[in-house]
């Protein structure tokens, strides 16, 4: 049997596996599930699962129904940019604040694409930390440091 939409039927198998597997893996530690007006550590991921894990079936389903594309080769490059770039945030954003952390980490993950301007890098950089600060640090009450310590 021949795929006729190959890009489909992949990203319906990898959403299917994704989704049901942390689905599985919440009932396995045995997380308390709660109901939906408390819920429970386990009952936000179960349901986020088996969404996706149903989501994954569907255009799985959909995809042995229509023509599509064939699956294109895999891009390394904003692969290693972006997840480069996600792990110096972590690495760097008790040390150097969350300010300048989202801002570096926007300049690396830019590497990822086909442009890279410095200038809409920075300006984006800049507003994403502004957005960020206003909501984890003033919003949500998170304890992150918005500075280094050394700024004072």
């Amino acid at each position: 049997m021949q795929l006729r939409n190959p890009k489909d039927f992949w990203s319906g198998v990898m959403f299917a596996v994704i989704g049901f597997a942390f689905a599985i893996i919440v009932k396995l530690y045995e997380y308390p599930m709660g109901t939906a007006s408390r819920m429970g550590p386990g009952y936000f991921p179960f349901v986020l699962g088996n969404t996706l894990g149903v989501l994954g079936l569907v255009i799985l389903l959909k995809s042995l129904l229509t023509r599509g594309e064939r699956v294109s080769a895999l891009a390394w490059r904003p692969i290693v940019w972006i997840l480069g770039a996600v792990v110096v945030f972590g690495l760097t954003v008790k040390l150097i604040g969350l300010a300048l952390a989202i801002i570096v980490l926007v300049l690396i993950s830019a590497f990822g694409g086909h442009e890279f301007k410095l200038r809409e890098q920075l300006i984006a950089g800049v507003v994403l930390s502004i957005g960020s600060i206003a909501v984890f640090v003033y919003g949500l009450k998170l304890p992150f440091p918005i500075w280094p310590s050394f700024f004072g």
